[in-house]
């Protein structure tokens, strides 16, 4: 009997070292908490949404993503960016009422459908209003684009910065375009933009307004003879397959507001309205070089797929397109053209 117990006792012993030893490794594989030092708490993730209608490798949702990763990087990983391209989640004018109601966070529009919200954004869609970019930038970074941008105040919609799209040629599979007697007859497709369809119809063209997501089938199907975009547009969305001509007028100047809820815009914290306005704009700078590097390549790639390049006298197009300044200078505002005209001599 007390053989058996001696078994039993020393089964123990064994069994009770055992998982001493146990509960030693397992305290040691612990990590040490440095003394003093607290765990930080966990950033709750915040994904905004971000929409423009180009294809996704055009400067637009390409600058959205670098937006996104500069602020991830500033916030921490509180603030992440989900890009929504390729007008998935609707036309500029749906966008821009996205992000007036919340429930999309950011957009890059063109400004044409801003005139609704003021007669000042119209001055940047008069025909040969910018010399070039140092015209542009000047303007558009200074005084006179911020006294436009806070026209949207109490609208629902924050204006960030001005991003790029370009200075705008014509393509149409119709004829080489020289002077503005070429454009006589032919059916363009514009933006909903009243200064830019009269601006055609100054020099005998059709202008056809319809939405850019339409455009692609309407060319393909010549439903309109032809369309006037910049460059990095008319090369991303493959307008090469469908049109034959493409000439370098440079006719409007094309801003991109980069635009963002004011929903949002209250919930920040005046730390974060500062990283979020330097991210616009440092994100507006690698966007704007994106455009640039890309004019710089494009007429010798789009020459290479097949299409017939010209470069028109663009004096002979600008009086032709001046009597439209007499039409919309009352409504535009004299004293913003005259400004803006300063501003590049």
């Amino acid at each position: 009997m007390k053989k058996r117990n001696l078994k039993i006792l020393a089964v123990l012993v064994v069994v009770l070292f055992a998982v001493t030893l146990f509960a030693g490794c397992a305290k040691k594989e612990e990590p040490k908490q440095e003394e003093g030092k607290q765990e930080e708490p966990k950033v709750e993730q915040i994904v905004l949404k971000a929409a423009s209608t180009p294809p996704a490798d055009h400067p637009y949702n390409l600058g959205l993503v670098e937006f996104g990763k500069l602020l991830t990087e500033r916030t921490n990983g509180k603030y992440v960016v989900e890009t929504f391209p390729a007008s998935q989640l609707g036309s500029e004018r749906e966008a821009i009422e996205g992000v007036q109601m919340g429930t999309i966070d950011l957009s890059v529009v063109s400004t044409a459908p801003l005139a609704g919200f003021s007669d000042a954004f119209l001055v940047t869609d008069l025909p040969f209003m910018f010399k070039d970019y140092n015209h542009v930038y000047k303007v558009l970074d200074g005084e006179i684009g911020q006294g436009i941008m806070k026209n949207l105040e109490g609208t629902g919609l924050v204006g960030m910065a001005f991003w790029d799209n370009g200075f705008r040629n014509i393509t149409n599979s119709k004829r080489a375009i020289m002077t503005p007697e070429d454009m006589k007859g032919i059916k363009i497709r514009t933006m909903e933009n009243q200064i830019h369809m009269d601006s055609f119809k100054q020099i005998g063209a059709d202008p056809t307004p319809m939405a850019f997501g339409e455009l692609f089938t309407a060319l393909q199907q010549k439903t309109v003879d032809g369309q006037e975009n910049p460059l990095p547009i008319i090369s991303t969305s493959k307008f090469d397959e469908v049109q034959d001509h493409l000439a370098l007028t440079g006719h409007f100047y094309a801003p991109a507001p980069l635009l963002m809820s004011q929903a949002l815009w209250d919930k920040l914290s005046a730390e974060e309205k500062v990283i979020f306005q330097d991210t616009a704009n440092d994100a507006r700078d690698i966007e704007r070089k994106m455009i640039t590097d890309m004019n710089d390549k494009l007429v010798g790639e789009l020459k290479a797929k097949g299409m017939q390049v010209t470069e028109p006298d663009k004096s002979l197009f600008q009086e032709a397109m001046a009597p439209v300044y007499d039409k919309w200078q009352d409504k535009v505002g004299k004293d913003l053209i005259e400004k803006v005209r300063a501003a590049g001599n």
